[in-house]
Order: structure tokens, then C-alpha cells, then sequence
């Protein structure tokens, strides 16, 4: 690496054999993508007395038990880049929808139906995936109630590269699910209502036929699908791979990680199982956590989010240590996103936040 110091007590592999009364933070620039440091504190950065100021660590819990998430979504944090948001549908949309300001990620936190759009039928269920291009016409017809996490994008949803580890790494092209061509299902209206977003504002468009009259396509802009559950994590017994190694959707200036059940490291070689501290410069933190056992986090379950600042550390509870040395692997399924530019929480989220969240590393 280009520059590289060393001084003092450290260890020769980051989160390896971290000397016994320290504790590891990583001063990583861009990210977990950039030029890093390690530094060894005799304190956990995160003991805190107190801290005043916009930089709290905080959290959402029981998202979808709000009744202003019902039926409608909730936008929880936004920049230029990006909106994040929430909603919990019951019943089917009576309107059809196209998104002419942002691309489109769902991510279904629970329950079943089809997103009906231009390119086809995209069947969902738990765990999906699944990526709307900006434009596309489409609309929601739900099976199950379904809790629903949207990420509206300034740019494209891309791949991630897989580099040096081969285009079947991360998940194999037949995990993807394309639409085929197919007829929008209620054909017998007198009306369709359709609602475009422009800067923001809704206009309505009104026909007299069914708009998903498509009866074939080809290119290479559609809508896409992908399970998280079909997602295979970057793995080693000797090392603790970062948050970009779990990217799994890359826009400008923010990117989409899947973390999933894994192997955790291996204590042979005594390798940091929980994640290390660290202050998140040049990226804010937001997590969503999906499924299972959140063993680095106390008092968390599905259906929560937290939001870490860049320029305060975060990292495991104090329990994490313990819980961690006593398991061999993970069960929890959690969606990242990272950005680059600061998230403004809204009002909303101002008002339903866990306002003492910061203090459980105390």
C-alpha cells in the first residue's frame, strides 16, 4: 500500500489477534472501498459519557406497526441521491404508477403478490429484490399483506464487479428472474387511472384501456429480480471481510449490501467475528434488519433500522464480544445502505425514533 506506516502496538492482519485490553478501529476513507488505517484504543470508541449534537447513533423500531406506513409509503431518510422508504400494503393498488424522477428498488420484508408492469408479471415474496427502471409502468396487485422497503435512486441499480472472483460469485445470472411479456390482469375497466411522478409532483393520466398492453419487448433496459436468499456471501476463516464485500446493488454515490447467514471466523486463528468499530467518514450508514438473530446488536429485531452518521463511531455492543465466541455462524439477513453524501432524517422519522438508541453502548 502506497505510504504505509506502522507505529506501536498493532497486529499484521486487521481484525486478527487484536492484543488482548484493545480494541481495533478502522479509519477507512471511501467507504470500506478506500486507503485504510487500524488504530488500537485502550477504550471501546464507542463508551461514551454523552453526546449533543445532530451525530446520534439512531433507530427506528416496529416500523410497520405505524399506521402512517399502511397502505401507503413513508420516505424515513433522503439526499440527492436517494430516498428511503417504507410501507406495509394490505390490499391491492387501485392505480397505476411510473416513476419518472428516481429507479426503483423494492425489497420485500414479508409477504407475497405480483408487480404488475410494461415488461410482464414479476411475482414476489419474501426476501425479493426486485429493481423498477425509472419509467416503467406498474402496479401492485398483493396476495398477503406486504411489508416493503423502497429505495428510490437518482441512477441506475447496477451490478457489482466480482473481480478477480468470477461472474458466478455472489449469486449465478440464473438467479435473476426477467418478466416475460404478458398483458396487464384487469382488462374489464372502464377507466385506468395512471399517476407519473415528475419533481415530485403526481400527474394523472386516464384511459380507457389497460396501459400494460405490452405484448413483447426486447433490450436491455427491465425490470429484474433477485432472492436475497439466493445471495452467497464473500467468506474467510482468517479474515473479517468488509461491508463492500456484501455489495450487491451499486449506484452513484450510495450502494445496496446483502448481509446473510454465513460461517463465522475462525477462533483457531483468533479473528474479530463481530463487526469493528468504526466512524463510517465519507459514508452514512443505514441498516435494515430483515431476519434472524442480530447477536452484534442488543435489543434489535426485524423489522428495525438503524442510521449511523458519518463521523461517529459505531460498531458491536458490549455483549457482542461474548455472544460472538460462543457461535460458529450467523443467521441474520440485513439490507445496507451506504451513502455518500449525509442523509437528512425526515419529520416523520424525527418523530417515531428510538431517541435513546445512542445510549446502548453505555
Amino acid at each position: 500500500m502506497e505510504n504505509f506506516k506502522a507505529s506501536g502496538t498493532y497486529t499484521k492482519q486487521a481484525h486478527v489477534d487484536i492484543p488482548e485490553g484493545l480494541y481495533e478501529e478502522e479509519h477507512g476513507r471511501n467507504g470500506f472501498f478506500g486507503r485504510v488505517s487500524h488504530l488500537y484504543h485502550e477504550n471501546p470508541p464507542v463508551n461514551w459519557k454523552d453526546i449533543d449534537g445532530e451525530l446520534k447513533p439512531q433507530s427506528l423500531p416496529k416500523l410497520f406497526e405505524h399506521k402512517d406506513v399502511q397502505d401507503q409509503t413513508q420516505t424515513i431518510l433522503a439526499n440527492k441521491d436517494v430516498l428511503i422508504n417504507l410501507g406495509h400494503f394490505t390490499k391491492s393498488f387501485s392505480k397505476f404508477y411510473r416513476n419518472a424522477d428516481f429507479d426503483e428498488l423494492y425489497f420485500i420484508h414479508d409477504g407475497n403478490g405480483t408487480i404488475e408492469t410494461s415488461y410482464g408479471h414479476v411475482p414476489y415474496k419474501k426476501g425479493d429484490y426486485i429493481v423498477i427502471p425509472r419509467g416503467t409502468t406498474y402496479t401492485f396487485k398483493i396476495d398477503t399483506s406486504s411489508k416493503i422497503l423502497q429505495i428510490e435512486s437518482n441512477s441506475e441499480f447496477e451490478e457489482p464487479s466480482r473481480g478477480i472472483l468470477g461472474p458466478n460469485a455472489l449469486y449465478d445470472q440464473t438467479a435473476k428472474f426477467i418478466p416475460e411479456a404478458s398483458l396487464g390482469s384487469d382488462q374489464d375497466n372502464e377507466e385506468y387511472e395512471l399517476l407519473i411522478k415528475r419533481n415530485g409532483k403526481l400527474t394523472k393520466v386516464t384511459y380507457p384501456f389497460n396501459p400494460l398492453d405490452v405484448k413483447g419487448w426486447k433490450g436491455s433496459v427491465y425490470p429484474w429480480k433477485l432472492s436475497i436468499y439466493d445471495y452467497c456471501p464473500i467468506m474467510s476463516h482468517r479474515y473479517h471481510i468488509p461491508p463492500s464485500g456484501h455489495t450487491t446493488f451499486v449506484a452513484k454515490n450510495f450502494v445496496v449490501c446483502s448481509f446473510v447467514e454465513r460461517p463465522l471466523e475462525d477462533e483457531k486463528h483468533k479473528v474479530l467475528k463481530v463487526p469493528f468499530y468504526h466512524s463510517n467518514i465519507d459514508f452514512d450508514e443505514v441498516l435494515f434488519y430483515h431476519q434472524g438473530d442480530f447477536f452484534s446488536r442488543d435489543n434489535i429485531e426485524p423489522g428495525a433500522i438503524t442510521f449511523h452518521p458519518q463521523g461517529i463511531h459505531h460498531g458491536p455492543h458490549p455483549k457482542a464480544f461474548e455472544a460472538g465466541n460462543k457461535k460458529t455462524y450467523t443467521d441474520e439477513y440485513a439490507v445496507m445502505i451506504d451513502t455518500r453524501y449525509p442523509l437528512m432524517p425526515t419529520k416523520w422519522f424525527k418523530e417515531v425514533e428510538n431517541k435513546d438508541y445512542w445510549k446502548s453502548w453505555m
